[in-house]
């Protein structure tokens, strides 16, 4: 993803980015159901690394499990590339967690962006301090053996109801999480951009006591005074 693009996502917040996607016809991009852990922790912008999970079978996940090398789990946090998020698809079920301290401690040392799932993690309160965004549906002590099976890693996806493919793009703020199917990611930035610069413009018209009506959404008036407005703050001076 080209760095300008990510530098203009960074600008906007999830619900721009959300209004943007559902302006081309997308209804189903927020992943349903996840916060951020950590209100100071709850801000990211990424392209999505995958794993996926199944429910878990008791002859097969047991702890020898983690002793494996090519563990999928493991295998995700030791290949996520540095800049990406890493998104578990738990199947909507925080019964037992989807990773916890260690993992995500690792996660940070390799330059992880953000971890998401739709289940949990366990260690809530250590990882609270690790300075990763997380972002689950809930935490809970249980271990990822009792319910899940890591089974495929760079794969699509769901997660919160909503499909990710490996390399889309990831938006995250204290709303939650919103997913950008690749190929809008620049215009959708675009875009979003530019709707907050006019929707500053507006708020601040609504601030200093104008009606929504009319303001919000803007007649043709005010949107061309707010055009020109834009033009004279960017246009330097001779």
């Amino acid at each position: 993803m080209e760095p300008a693009v990510i530098d203009q996502l960074r600008r906007v917040s999830t619900a721009t980015v959300q209004n943007q996607l559902f302006a081309r016809g997308l209804r189903n991009t927020v992943i349903r159901g996840v916060h951020a852990l950590s209100p100071d922790h709850n801000r990211f912008v990424a392209e999505a690394f995958t794993l996926r999970y199944i429910p878990a079978r008791e002859d097969i996940d047991v702890l020898a499990a983690f002793r494996d090398p090519n563990h999928p789990q493991r295998v995700a946090v030791d290949t996520v590339p540095a800049g990406q998020a890493l998104v578990v698809d738990s199947r909507q079920d925080g019964s037992a967690a989807s990773a916890g301290e260690i993992l995500m401690t690792r996660l940070k040392v390799r330059g992880c962006a953000a971890f998401v799932t739709d289940g949990a993690v366990r260690d809530s309160g250590p990882i609270k301090e690790i300075g990763l965004p997380v972002f689950v549906a809930t935490t809970t002590p249980t271990t990822n053996l009792a319910l899940h099976h890591a089974i495929d890693v760079q794969v699509p996806i769901g997660c919160g109801g909503v499909a990710v493919y490996p390399g889309d793009v990831l938006v995250g703020d204290s709303d939650g999480v919103v997913v950008i199917p690749r190929h809008l990611a620049a215009e959708v930035a675009r875009d979003a951009v530019d709707q907050e610069d006019l929707e500053a413009f507006l708020r601040a018209r609504v601030a200093a006591g104008a009606p929504v009506r009319g303001t919000y959404p803007p007649t043709s008036e005010l949107r061309a005074e707010y055009e020109r407005s834009r033009h004279s703050t960017t246009t330097p001076v001779e």
